[in-house]
C-alpha cells in the first residue's frame, strides 16, 4: 500500500496527531511520517539566489 506525502500532511493540517494518522493509517510507521515531513520539507528548502 502506498501512502502520499501530500495525504499524510493533509491529516497533519487538519489536526490529527501523529497517533490519530496510525490508527487511521495502520500501515505507517511513527517513522514513516517523520520521513514524510523531512521529504516535504527538503522539497521546499531551497535556497534563493537574488541577482
Amino acid at each position: 500500500m502506498r501512502i502520499r506525502v501530500t495525504d499524510i500532511l493533509d491529516l497533519l493540517a487538519a489536526g490529527l496527531n501523529f497517533d490519530q494518522i496510525l490508527d487511521e493509517l495502520p500501515d505507517l510507521e511513527r517513522d514513516d511520517i517523520i520521513a514524510a515531513l523531512l521529504y516535504a520539507k527538503n522539497g521546499i528548502d531551497h535556497p534563493v539566489i537574488a541577482a
